[in-house]
This record gives structure tokens, C-alpha cells and sequence, in this order.
């Protein structure tokens, strides 16, 4: 059975459910490891959950980008494997600089919390492969610096998959609310997946935009990538 590693920061908070989502909706073996535990080439896939790492010190995901863990991540996506950071794991990746572009406080300067829906464009990579081109996804955001920024995101965008904004919560560029790498292996996105991979969790009028995300990383791992 595969095996996904779900990284533990101090602060991180949302490592339980997602592992929960990843064993239940996956089908996969998910453990939650902690930071100074962390070998890449222990596990097949890795993920970053939200949570507040050393709470926010400095600014999020800034200290956490310091960490020996954070040159493990920085390792695996040079080596292809496959790494998701989801809120405060995907201000982690771009702090640690396995992602491009800043995530900065929210237009505005105030904590958003509600369920929104994203567009998924050129989908492709372990953690997409279940989501068409131009799919539409229900998904909760909660978090205080989401505002993505990069000086050229129309040429950043060309060649990646990334995730669109419908109802921008936070003055992110571009409307960005997700990007990968190129190839797709490594994506971060500050909507919460692990929070509406069940009709269980999803409020009337919503769908569970996150189921795609597991049952795509539970396929993707099957077959060998």
C-alpha cells in the first residue's frame, strides 16, 4: 500500500483530519511525522497541512522554512516526488522557495473564513489527475495571509497548473488561490481539501471539492508515479 507522510510542524493543526481523508478517501497508509523525523525517501508522497507553524512567527511559514524538514521538501521536489501543501503547508512551500511567488496578509488585514469556489486550469500531476480542465471545485479557505503575489503571473501561469480564484477572498494576483510545478508533483493551495472530501462536511449548495484531490493521489501512487 502506498505511504503518505503528513508533516508535523509546532503549530500545525490540521495533520489529523487530512491524514484521516488521505487513509479514508485515498485508500492509502498516511502517518503523521513529526518535522524532525521527516526523511522524504521514507514515504511515496508527502503533505503539508494548514495549521499556524511556529505560530506565524516573523510571518507564516517563515520559521518552519528554516527547518532541516524544509530542505527534505526542497529535496523531494527535485526529485519528483510528490509533496501538497494545503494553507499554512503552502505558505511553507513558497517561503522554503519549493514554490514560487510570496503569500502576504489579506487585503484588507482581516482573517477570512468561508467556503468559495476555484477554477482548475491545465490540471495534470498526482494531484489533479481526477479534475477536468476548467472544473469548477467547492472548497473552505481560512487563513490570514493568503494573498498570493509574484511581479509576473501571467508568464508564471503559462506553464503550470494552477487553481483560480471565482470569488476572490483576499486581493490575491491574478486571482490565484493554487499553483503546482510544472509537472504537477508538487502543489500548494490555500483552500482546504481535507475539509470537503466528504458530502458529510459540505455545507447545502456545495459540493465536496476536495474528494478529487485524494482519490487522484491514491490512483496516482497505485500506478507507480
Amino acid at each position: 500500500m502506498p505511504r503518505v507522510a503528513v508533516l508535523r510542524f509546532p503549530g500545525t493543526n490540521c495533520d489529523q483530519e487530512t491524514a484521516y481523508m488521505l487513509r479514508e478517501v485515498a485508500g492509502v497508509e498516511a502517518r503523521v511525522v513529526w518535522h524532525t523525523e521527516y526523511r522524504w525517501r521514507d514515504w511515496d508522497a508527502t503533505v503539508v497541512p494548514g495549521g499556524f507553524s511556529y505560530g506565524d512567527y516573523g510571518r507564516a511559514g517563515l520559521l518552519a522554512s528554516w527547518s532541516p524538514a524544509a530542505r527534505q521538501l526542497r529535496e523531494a521536489a527535485e526529485n519528483g516526488a510528490p509533496i501538497l501543501g494545503i494553507c499554512n503547508g503552502f505558505q511553507v512551500l513558497v517561503e522554503a522557495g519549493v514554490l514560487p511567488g510570496a503569500l502576504l496578509p489579506n487585503e484588507g488585514g482581516r482573517f477570512v473564513a468561508r467556503w468559495l469556489r476555484v477554477r482548475v486550469h491545465s490540471p495534470r500531476g498526482p494531484w489533479l489527475l481526477h479534475v477536468e480542465p476548467g472544473a469548477v471545485l467547492d472548497m473552505p479557505v481560512a487563513h490570514a495571509e493568503g494573498r498570493f503575489y509574484h511581479p509576473a503571473p501571467g508568464e508564471l501561469l503559462r506553464s503550470r497548473p494552477w487553481l483560480e480564484y471565482l470569488e476572490n477572498p483576499n486581493g490575491s494576483v491574478a486571482d490565484v488561490a493554487g499553483l503546482a510545478s510544472e509537472d504537477g508533483a508538487v502543489l500548494g493551495l490555500m483552500p482546504h481539501p481535507e475539509r470537503a472530501a466528504s458530502p458529510l462536511q459540505v455545507p447545502r449548495g456545495r459540493r465536496p471539492g476536495g474528494h478529487p484531490f485524494f482519490t487522484s493521489i491514491g490512483e496516482a501512487l497505485r500506478r507507480g508515479w
